[in-house]
């Protein structure tokens, strides 16, 4: 198994199992959680014969497999033997730590559903030692924020390749036509000059080179194109640093087809020159009368 990194998710319950998993997806790793150690390998024997569709594996094995979870050594020993490679992420906290986020969930403890939850971390710590003595990787998550948590995963498994920035996707679109719902960001631009109302430009999409040149030539456009850019400027490395995965930028204008359609090509241009990964959508422009006209602006 060379041609596919496995890594095995495990250690306390309430350590940070499950943010772990999602960080892991967003670095392009195929994530199972709860797998019967039982059924690695023949798992992992899938994943080479998938000619490299799946070249990274994550998977979580903890108590929750009662008895199937004292066999784990026993098949790693297994895999070794027949030339797999894999590591193990072991996460661990406190008693304190583990104690106040059930707690805080209200979640029954899987070693101690009706008694003390205290019981249940101590009892779960005799079982998972020894897998903790074969780790590879620990993390103490007991001080540890969800954001610090990302960072360190991403460090330890993700390659360069897909350490990638977060996925940006630019969307125009029309207030007439409601505002997009997965918005994380809205710049309503209704105040900049309208070629809806020069008849020459009225059919012309904002893609087209001399309706942009109408919208451009405004000092209030330029003005207002500086500070918007200066702020996603800002704005977006901060994004990335706190692990935000993607980003949707909604430039709104009244009908969705020249204003908010400039504006949204000219971010999308500023962005991409930047080296971030971007997309941009036109939402609106079909539902307008639109000449068809290849040239852009």
């Amino acid at each position: 198994m060379q041609d596919v990194r496995l890594v095995i998710i495990t250690g306390m319950s309430g350590a940070g199992k499950t943010q772990v998993v999602r960080t892991m997806e967003d670095i392009g790793y195929f994530c199972v959680d709860n797998l019967p150690p039982a059924l690695i390998p023949k798992f992992a024997e899938l994943c080479t014969q998938s000619a490299g569709q799946v070249n990274k594996v994550a998977l979580v094995v903890d108590i929750r497999g009662r008895e199937f979870f004292d066999t784990l050594l026993q098949v790693l020993e297994e895999m070794e033997n027949q030339g797999y490679v894999y590591e193990i992420l072991f996460l661990e906290a406190s008693d304190e730590t583990l104690i106040r986020r059930y707690k805080e969930s209200r979640r029954r403890h899987p070693m101690a559903p009706h008694g003390r939850i205290s019981s249940g971390i101590a009892s779960e710590r005799v079982r998972v030692e020894q897998v903790r003595g074969r780790a590879n990787h620990i993390i103490d998550t007991s001080v540890t924020t969800t954001a610090e948590l990302r960072d360190k995963v991403v460090s330890l498994f993700a390659c360069e390749c897909t350490q990638e920035r977060m996925q940006i996707t630019v969307v125009s679109f029309g207030f007439k036509h409601g505002m997009p719902l997965d918005a994380d960001m809205v710049f309503d631009v209704r105040f900049l000059p309208n070629p809806f109302y020069v008849e020459s430009l009225r059919r012309k999409s904002g893609t087209v080179r001399e309706v942009g040149d109408y919208i451009w030539k405004w000092p209030i456009t330029q003005q207002f194109m500086e500070k918007l850019l200066g702020l996603v400027d800002f704005l977006v490395p901060n994004y990335i640093q706190e692990g935000k995965s993607n980003l949707v930028i909604a430039i709104g204008c009244t009908g969705g087809m020249h204003r908010s359609v400039f504006v949204a090509h000219r971010l999308y241009e500023n962005l991409r020159s930047k080296g971030y990964k971007v997309n941009i959508e036109h939402r609106d422009v079909s539902r307008n009368e639109v000449e068809l006209h290849h040239e852009s602006c």
